[in-house]
């Protein structure tokens, strides 16, 4: 246990150059503003494209919400956005996807659009197109680009292409690839000259197949800092990488946590209680990083029509469950006598812990505890992935 949940050499050397102060107050300030830095930051995504292509779809697709759930984004074959309308994520409230109003009627000009809708508030464009690629999409790629923002071009409703082709089979039609394969060649071609356009085909209705996940991924790759660390724990677990992913930037900021909660109870003597109340509300952002919160597991049975209860199963952990005051503390109380000598060291290396009654047991018990939580509820996510990945291949068999 020692090895595998204590803290490593790199991390003291960070924590001891880092935190010079020896006064709990001014640390306590200091580690709270490298936290909030990380949760302060919003990611805005417009989304665009003519009435009727799927722009409200994609986005309830994107953050996991079912299209009749409260919080969807409306959806309707007439035009239903008139201004642009932001959505936030479900659980990743800094992540913003913005439904902007339809583009494509004869009026429609591309830089009198953007500026109407705000170009410059936006970190990047998905453009959304449910038909023929159309001179509008390329103007309006174009004047984006200009402005020195990326956008993304969205094929949506491929499913439907793929349904009539089949349709077709016994008129010697084209197969699944060649179709998908074709309709990528055409918005290619009408890109023209345009460097390296970015085009993913999907269908909203199956988030886990066509290029859902490689839209996701290619986002993720191309932020940096904080917004693509906003983005990472608002992705749906698509992927056992994208898990571990997501559980190594979390154990990045577990140091930072641990001091948080020891230096706010340094007040309040050595017992492991009083760190509980900072320990439990990190242990929920985790259950909602992997989606195994109550909540994030009933949209995923909305959505895929397995239920809850089959879901929970999948949650075996006790930090994937139900989280008590008592659990926690026997786990804190569990860490001590393992964490003691490191404890030691880290009292004689950042010099804020000596000041405080137990503060070096106190940081390493909490750090221990969240260590553990990380990897216990990455397991529980893949189970869940595992689950919903044996559903849907066995959807599509059928």
């Amino acid at each position: 246990m020692a090895s595998q949940f204590g803290i490593s050499d790199a991390e003291m050397n960070e924590m001891s150059c880092v935190l010079q102060s020896h006064v709990a107050t001014d640390v306590l300030a200091q580690v709270k503003g490298m936290l909030e830095e990380m949760t302060s930051v919003t990611l805005n995504i417009a989304v665009t494209g003519e009435s009727g292509a799927g722009k409200s779809a994609f986005i309830n697709a994107f953050r996991g919400v079912a299209d009749d759930a409260p919080e969807a984004a409306e959806t309707g074959v007439t035009a239903t956005t008139q201004v642009a309308s932001a959505y936030p994520h479900p659980t990743a409230r800094n992540v913003m996807l913005w439904d902007l109003p339809g583009i494509g009627a004869a009026s429609f000009r591309p830089e009198t659009y953007l500026k109407d809708v705000g170009l410059l508030k936006y970190d990047f464009f998905i453009i959304v197109t449910a038909d023929r690629f159309q001179e509008y999409h390329y103007e309006l790629a174009k004047h984006i680009t200009q402005a020195q923002k990326k956008f993304y071009f969205i094929r949506n409703k491929v499913d439907r292409d793929l349904e009539a082709n089949a349709r077709r089979r016994s008129q010697k039609a084209l197969s699944d690839d060649d179709v998908l394969d074709h309709i990528r060649a055409d918005c290619e071609k009408n890109f023209g000259q345009m460097e390296k356009p970015q085009i993913f085909l999907l269908s909203c209705f199956y988030p886990q197949r066509y290029d859902f996940p490689t839209l996701q991924m290619t986002l993720l790759q191309e932020l940096e800092g904080h917004k693509q660390h906003a983005l990472l724990l608002s992705l749906p677990n698509i992927s056992a990488s994208l898990i571990q992913r997501k559980k190594k930037a979390l154990a990045g900021d577990v140091w930072k946590t641990a001091m948080m909660a020891c230096l706010s109870s340094a007040g309040m003597g050595s017992n492991l209680r009083s760190l509980i109340p900072k320990v439990m509300d990190t242990l929920k952002s985790y259950q909602q990083a992997f989606c195994l919160d109550a909540d994030s597991l009933h949209r995923l049975a909305s959505i895929t029509g397995i239920s809850s209860e089959e879901l929970c199963r999948e949650v075996t952990s006790t930090f994937g469950k139900q989280l008590s005051v008592n659990a926690l503390e026997s786990y804190l109380s569990h860490a001590i006598p393992i964490q003691q000598s490191l404890a030691t060291q880290l009292e004689r290396r950042v010099p804020v812990l000596g000041t405080i009654i137990g503060g070096g047991i106190s940081f390493m018990a909490c750090y221990f505890l969240l260590t553990l939580a990380l990897k216990n509820l990455s397991e529980d996510g893949e189970r869940v992935m595992k689950k919903l990945l044996l559903v849907a291949v066995s959807k599509q068999r059928c």
